[in-house]
């Protein structure tokens, strides 16, 4: 089933506020927009996501459904594209070595190799003696 990134996220920033009022102004676009991008997307879902009420929104059981899975989905989007901040992908290595081998060895050599692979994080993660 394809269905509409913008009607997705309209979706999702409406059921994290509970108002289609302050959905639009987190996404910089009306309420009125933000409401018939939600209407569509119960239209092709054939399923309400919000029961309308005088004073807001509440979620349905679908509506409820479908907000978390949505919100790790783009959350995990997030994570992912704030890797390519310089233009490429930042991945993360671990090394583990003895600590003689470290200060001795490894340490110094770490600055020239982060400034010549500055796409790759050093995750420091200390292992206590067992």
């Amino acid at each position: 089933m394809h269905l509409p990134l913008n009607a997705l996220r309209a979706f999702e920033v409406s059921a994290r506020h509970l108002s289609f009022t302050r959905a639009g102004l987190e996404l910089n676009v009306s309420q009125a927009a933000v409401s018939q991008h939600v209407k569509q997307l119960e239209e092709r879902l054939k399923v309400p996501l919000f029961r309308r009420l005088p004073r807001g929104l509440t979620l349905t059981d679908e509506g409820q459904a479908l907000l978390p899975v949505l919100a790790q989905s783009f959350e995990r989007m997030v994570q992912v594209l704030d890797q390519f901040g310089d233009g490429r992908a930042r991945e993360a290595l671990t090394v583990g070595v003895v600590g003689t081998f470290a200060v001795g060895w490894l340490i110094p050599r770490l600055r020239d190799f982060q400034l010549r692979h500055p796409f790759v994080d050093f995750p420091v993660h200390q292992q206590q003696p067992s």
